[in-house]
């Protein structure tokens, strides 16, 4: 498959990767290409941003999830049909799973996708020295894929100068960007906010955009991206054949982070999604057979949540009567008996679980995790894993012990999760692509295949 494609990657966090990429996303549609975004990594809020600004979701690109071939796949089918896909890296370019090791970096994608590489310095106190941590980063792998840099935070006099040096390096120097504080995205303790809770996020997308277009040599970048080779895709492996079930999904500002590979499985397995709010909606969709309540920001709405009590009652009958259901984490908060606000209020939630959930100063438990089955569980059971992440500052009086969660490198580990006849719930985001048996057992209780 033809699919021009360009990855953005950087030395850190905080280099301005997203506002970059998001900026860029703008300005190509802008120019009416079609173009599509990647996150790589875990990460839920980024892909909402690429979302916001390209109109279709972003898709995850992450080789602790999927193997090579499943990864290529999931590029291509997303892929197919843009004139550029833009793929947004994570951390630092080299830093993968452990302190010491590359795997599922974004590296380690760039050579997946053999996709050429554009590096964002963030050059804020440095002129020559930006320089130096370029060729470190360019020399720090013999096929480091690095083609171009863009410099992050620098003017219009300091680019000029080191323009001609970056080009002795056999670089392409793509741009700069000044700084921009009035398009700069702020943080909260789960990472960026929300693209919803950003006044006028548009115009300053187009604010952008147009900045962009002075600075950064958008030409350029998408003749580097032409150069990316055709990729070569092994057939996927056969779903079964299901039954059609309607799978109510929650989704509104309190619960949004959902994975679009996730989505596009129980649907390749023949689901019905029906999205719902368990803010602004009364109750569950009708004819209802199934219940997702992903992750999200349960604590910054818990007043809200609270309020409309017809639908805790729905969603608790349901649940109680049967209805099989997957909750992680803000999902997994949802169910609690109470949920503590970001001002330290206690609210009444659904009461699936009879336990208080709380906020904490810091991250107990987070990365990425291998979940094994402790016991047999409606939809996992011993002897099978599926693969996730952890990220919470918020803890539960009962974490639950059903599964345990490993991480990919020492010895760390933990159990987690509630397994209750039709109900799986726990902290744990899932990746349902790394199981897909997994969705197949919760559709089939969803059809009463059981």
């Amino acid at each position: 498959m033809v699919s021009p494609r360009l990855l953005f990657a950087a030395p850190a966090s905080g280099s301005g990767k997203t506002t970059i990429v998001c900026g860029l996303l703008r300005a190509l549609k802008n120019r009416g290409k079609g173009v599509r975004a990647f996150k790589c990594g875990p990460d839920f809020i980024d892909p909402l941003f690429h979302e916001t600004v390209v109109g279709v979701p972003s898709g995850t690109l992450d080789l602790f999830f999927s193997d090579r071939d499943q990864l290529r796949r999931l590029f291509c089918r997303h892929a197919a049909g843009a004139e550029i896909s833009l793929i947004e890296g994570v951390m630092g370019y080299y830093d993968g799973l452990g302190a010491a090791t590359d795997r599922a970096s974004s590296y380690e994608v760039a050579k997946a996708l053999d996709a050429p590489v554009v590096l964002v310095v963030d050059s804020r106190g440095q002129s020559l020295s930006a320089l130096a941590a370029l060729i470190g980063f360019l020399r720090f792998r013999p096929d480091s894929r690095i083609r171009g840099v863009i410099f992050n935070r620098m003017s219009e006099g300091v680019y000029g100068a080191l323009k001609p040096e970056v080009e002795k390096l056999g670089l392409r120097s793509l741009g700069y960007v000044p700084r921009a504080p009035e398009v700069m995205v702020e943080s909260r303790h789960l990472g960026l906010v929300t693209p919803g809770e950003i006044e006028d996020l548009g115009q300053k997308l187009d604010v952008l955009a147009a900045l962009l277009e002075r600075t950064v040599d958008v030409d350029g970048l998408l003749k580097l991206a032409a150069e990316a080779p055709a990729l070569i895709v092994p057939p996927a492996p056969p779903l079964p054949i299901l039954p059609r079930t309607r799978i109510a999904v929650a989704r509104d500002e309190a619960f949004c982070f959902l994975y679009r590979d996730n989505l596009d499985l129980l649907e390749d397995c023949s689901a019905a999604l029906t999205f719902f709010s368990p803010l602004h909606d009364r109750a569950l969709p009708e004819e209802t057979q199934g219940l997702l309540l992903p992750g999200g920001y349960p604590e910054l709405y818990a007043a809200a949540l609270s309020a409309n009590e017809p639908m805790r009652r729905s969603i608790r009958e349901a649940i109680q009567g049967g209805l099989p259901c997957l909750a992680e984490c803000g999902g997994f908060l949802y169910l609690h008996r109470e949920l503590e606000d970001m001002e330290g209020r206690f609210h009444p939630m659904a009461g699936v679980l009879d336990a208080r959930a709380y906020r904490t100063s810091r991250l107990g438990r987070f990365g990425y995790i291998t979940l094994s089955a402790r016991e047999d569980t409606a939809f996992l059971p011993v002897g099978e894993s599926v693969r996730g992440h952890e990220f919470h500052y918020f803890e539960s009086e009962a974490c639950g012990d059903a599964l345990h969660a490993q991480k990919p490198t020492g010895n760390r580990g933990w159990d987690c999760g509630h397994s209750r006849g039709n109900l799986l719930m726990g902290f744990p985001h899932l990746y349902y692509p790394s199981n897909p048996k997994l969705i197949e057992r919760f559709l089939r209780a969803c059809a009463k295949e059981v």
